[in-house]
């Protein structure tokens, strides 16, 4: 756990956060400038805390390798993107087998222990060493928006001022079916065209004078070209080439960040102009960093994720209606999301702890959903059908790019307003 005492007396409480996920350490995002951006956006007159959720961090750890090596040849071999070779299903479905039988050699005794359901549980605790009024103030972000309606949904009477930014749809979630994550992400996508076909200028897509359309389409076709024709840029197979899950890794990333669409842009550009070299410079910009040697707190993400699925429904779902129906949702990202799937008959864990329970109730005080209908993986609809669950709550619609509200407060914090971004169809409004 670590803790941002307020800057700003009298202090006003204490507020609980974490970055999303699962798999994400609480502690090292509330570290240097996240930990300073929230400090504004929260006035400086709270505490913040936040922790490592278990199976993250330092919190009861979960590995499914005996040793770096292991771990190292699992990453080679598991697709990141169904889309990206014409075996990805089959191979994933391998490979998630494989880890399934190595999760349950190394880590069998806590693989039940760290499901979702558990989490609301240690928050409460958190809340009452505090000793403060005995109630919950929360800003969760993504996944953990589904944890916060989990926790209200729990314990409703502790609920203090709690903010959902980024939502997920909790039923959804817990049922494996996702498809709702991205219904708006090609909306999002032709934002970033037609906001570098109305600014030029900045826009170095621009100069192949090309419709907001002409772009879109110019651009999913170099997609689809790089599953088959990879780009080389050097001698060295291990950071010389590559392909499409690069770029879709860069594209998704800068659709989350919308302050970083110029240079997605001049990546793009330079790729459609065969310049492959200083492509791939400015696309390591906007793309995370890619390892062989994940974290081990990476393992934990298929570890909560397929455990808070119900093993009945694991065992039932079917495998090509899931994915017909993520692939039929986006263009761009349907695959994204489909790596998962593969995955629920052979995981063999069942969650302790797990809350079975619907979402429906009415807090002590009502929780705020916060969201727009141009972010690319929590879109705005989640957030009303969260709220219509818990009484009293209220929508807020940013309406902005990229992903959560909090991503704006960082923006503003660290640069002004980039131009390329076009303006949302509509003000800010609550409802």
């Amino acid at each position: 756990m670590a803790k941002l005492n307020a800057s700003n007396q009298p202090k006003q409480g204490t507020i609980l956060l974490n970055p999303g996920g699962p798999g994400s350490s609480g502690r090292e995002f509330i570290a240097g400038q996240n930990g300073a951006v929230l400090q504004v956006a929260t006035g400086g007159v709270y505490d913040l805390i936040d922790f490592d959720p278990r199976g993250t961090g330092g919190t009861i750890p979960f590995s499914c390798f005996s040793n770096d090596s292991a771990r190292v040849n699992y990453n080679l071999k598991a697709p990141v993107y169904l889309n990206s070779l014409d075996t990805a299903l089959f191979a994933t479905k391998a490979v998630r087998a494989a880890l399934a039988q190595s999760c349950q050699e190394n880590s069998a005794d806590t693989a039940e222990l760290i499901s979702t359901g558990y989490v609301p549980r240690d928050i409460i605790q958190i809340v009452d060493i505090l000793d403060e009024d005995g109630l919950l103030n929360y800003w969760g972000f993504s996944y953990w928006s589904v944890l916060g309606a989990t926790v209200a949904a729990m314990f409703p009477d502790r609920m203090g001022r709690v903010v959902l930014d980024g939502v997920l749809n909790p039923l959804d979630y817990f049922t494996g079916r996702d498809v709702s994550q991205i219904t708006a992400t090609d909306v999002s996508f032709e934002g970033f065209f037609t906001g570098c076909v109305t600014n030029p200028d900045i826009c170095a897509l621009a100069q192949l004078t090309l419709d907001s359309h002409e772009l879109s389409n110019t651009v999913y076709d170099l997609i689809y070209r790089l599953k088959y024709e990879p780009f080389v840029t050097g001698p060295d197979a291990a950071s010389d080439v590559f392909g499409f899950s690069f770029l879709m890794s860069a594209i998704l990333s800068a659709l989350l960040n919308p302050f970083t669409w110029p240079v997605l842009a001049s990546g793009l550009h330079r790729l459609l102009t065969e310049n492959v070299t200083e492509a791939l410079t400015l696309l390591f910009l906007t793309a995370p960093q890619p390892t062989i040697f994940p974290n081990k707190g990476q393992e934990a993400v298929p570890a909560i994720r397929l455990s808070d699925v119900p093993l009945e429904t694991r065992n039932t779902t079917s495998l090509a209606q899931v994915l017909e129906e993520l692939y039929a949702t986006s263009r761009l990202l349907g695959d994204s999301l489909a790596t998962l799937p593969p995955s629920y008959k052979d995981w063999p864990f069942k969650a302790k702890g797990a809350y079975t329970g619907d979402f429906r109730a009415k807090t002590r005080n009502p929780i705020l959903f916060v969201g727009s209908d141009l972010d690319p993986l929590t879109p705005l609809a989640n957030a009303w059908n969260a709220s219509a669950g818990f009484e009293g709550s209220v929508v807020l619609e940013h309406g902005g790019y990229g992903q959560r509200v909090f991503r704006d407060f960082l923006f503003l914090f660290i640069c002004t307003r980039v131009p390329f971004i076009p303006p949302p169809p509509a003000a800010v409004t609550v409802k």
